[in-house]
């Protein structure tokens, strides 16, 4: 198989051969996909038209391209079959594909994407990129013919492919399959719509149905992107709840100021001034002696978690530094305190 060429420990390849393994050991009569055997990034894939639909009896192929990047980028969606939903030949535009990176999420899957893919199918196009609006009878005819053989596609290898898929979806219809869940995703995708037509291209009603109905089908799915806004919406309160008045603050001042006593201030006597001048010096040198160790801290937290010669050499550096500046802080000390420098040497 050509996955051998492929790193396997590279996180987009892993999680494709994982999901080429699940679709194997858990087939599905209304979707089917296979890697190209030359390029795993590459699938080809077809889908049953949901029932009840214009689309009923067709099996429509298509493309998936899976970027580098994935699971945590989209992947991209081209359709074969022409079936008067999509364009042919032109990347699709859904909240699932690679159009809206900021609705996919790593933990759906190219299962979940082929599945919204179906329930897509009877739902109007609103102008969305390779978007077709045919009548439902010009549909059903498309239906019919996309049921009588594959379409023609690529190199001989990649046309092998695409029969094979074929002959499997026609297998496993006439033995009966698994439930049909495009028939469930296709009645939530029949709901109407109450958004703007705008909305409507980006994440139309159903959109949101099919993904709800895809968590119910595939528990291992997480839920709507929608529902992270909503999240962050409830941890705001909690957030702005430590932030306190701002008015509240502003008033503080006033209130200190108010407290204060009033008057002007009293002649201080003689020997109260000289104790007074004595505490400021000592505070000064308490003061400048806190500027010593603050700077030892400073220069000396960074190199505790290094231990190259190189660090080293800075540390010891670091610390040369520290004492002169200790030996002038001292000496400054010295002089405020009224000590004869000169007489110390």
């Amino acid at each position: 198989m050509a996955s051998n060429k492929y790193n396997t420990r590279n996180p987009a390849v892993k999680r494709i051969l994982q999901e080429m393994k699940e679709l194997q050991r858990e087939p599905s009569s209304d979707y089917m996909a296979a890697a190209i055997e030359d390029n795993i990034f590459e699938w080809h894939f077809a889908v049953r038209g949901p029932q009840d639909t214009e689309f009923q009896g067709g099996i429509y192929h298509g493309r998936i391209l899976l970027p580098p990047e994935y699971p945590f980028k989209p992947p991209s969606f081209l359709m074969l079959t022409p079936n008067g939903r999509f364009e042919t030949s032109a990347k699709i535009c859904l909240s699932i594909s690679s159009h809206h990176p900021e609705h996919w999420q790593p933990s759906w899957s190219v299962r979940t994407a082929l599945t919204a893919l179906i329930a897509f199918f009877p739902t109007p196009g609103n102008g969305a990129i390779g978007s077709l609006d045919f009548t439902k009878d010009e549909r059903a005819v498309l239906a019919g013919k996309a049921r009588v053989q594959a379409p023609v596609f690529g190199s001989p290898e990649r046309q092998a492919v695409t029969d094979e898929v074929h002959a499997e979806m026609l297998k496993r219809e006439a033995q009966g399959g698994s439930p049909d869940e495009a028939q469930e995703v296709a009645q939530l995708a029949s709901q109407p719509s109450k958004q703007s037509s705008e909305d409507n291209v980006r994440k139309t009603p159903a959109d949101r149905d099919v993904l709800q109905g895809l968590k119910q089908n595939f528990p291992g799915q997480s839920g709507l992107p929608a529902l992270d806004a909503q999240s962050a919406s409830a941890q705001q309160p909690a957030a702005m709840a430590g932030r306190g008045d701002p008015e509240q603050h502003a008033q503080q001042p006033a209130v200190q100021m108010a407290q204060a006593p009033e008057g002007a201030p009293q002649a201080v006597p003689a020997a109260m001034h000289a104790q007074h001048a004595s505490r400021v010096q000592q505070q000064q040198a308490q003061t400048l002696l806190g500027e010593v160790d603050n700077a030892v801290d400073a220069i000396a937290a960074p190199a505790q978690g290094f231990h190259s010669w190189e660090d080293t050499g800075l540390t010891m550096l670091a610390g040369v530094l520290v004492m002169l500046i200790a030996a002038i802080l001292f000496r400054r000390i010295l002089i405020i305190s009224g000590v004869d420098v000169t007489s110390l040497i």
